[in-house]
């Protein structure tokens, strides 16, 4: 199973479509948040199982604040974060783990990416798609499995955008003749 994990994409509708044009198929998508209004354009652009969570710049969306969702045979928890404190350090989702059993705790909100290990859990956040605080381009995740079912995060960028070339400037009659 292969499953495209993104965050804080802040209406750049141009960073989805180029995230979805490098990864192609995928068996899921997962956004963690601050989607603002984009929701109906990535159930369009994506023809997979699609959870999308509600951060704290989705004032208007009916999005869940938080879900638990399966993955395979792992049990994960998806949310944006803000509303577990995870601009003050991850605590709160240790807690979740704790408390049950996930396999996996994802969340955005920071803009950071981070793949760190809980005891046999992971929490991972991809990082900002739309405007990273870590980085001078877009950033998401691709979850996958080896053999053995264990859980792989890719850590990926979007491409960098060199500017264009400057033009050769076309010489006068006067600087050809000089020579």
């Amino acid at each position: 199973m292969r499953v495209l994990i993104i965050s804080d994409t802040h209406r750049r509708s141009d960073c989805i479509k180029q995230v979805h044009d490098i990864v192609g198929d995928v068996d899921m998508l997962i956004h963690l948040g601050d989607v603002e209004g984009d929701e109906d354009f990535v159930r369009e652009l994506f023809d997979c199982e699609i959870h999308m969570v509600r951060g704290n710049c989705d004032n208007a969306s009916d999005l869940p604040i938080a879900e638990e969702i399966s993955i395979g045979d792992k049990k994960a928890f998806i949310t944006h974060g803000h509303m577990f404190g995870v601009s003050l350090g991850k605590r709160e989702l240790e807690k979740l783990v704790d408390e049950n059993g996930y396999d996996i705790v994802m969340y955005g909100h920071t803009h950071r990416r981070d793949v760190s290990t809980y005891g046999d859990s992971y929490i991972v956040n991809p990082g900002s798609l739309g405007d990273p605080r870590d980085n001078s381009i877009g950033t998401y995740m691709i979850l996958d499995f080896d053999q053995h079912g264990t859980p792989f995060f890719a850590q990926n960028e979007l491409p960098k955008i060199e500017p264009p070339a400057e033009k050769k400037r076309k010489k006068t009659l006067w600087e050809l003749l000089m020579g």
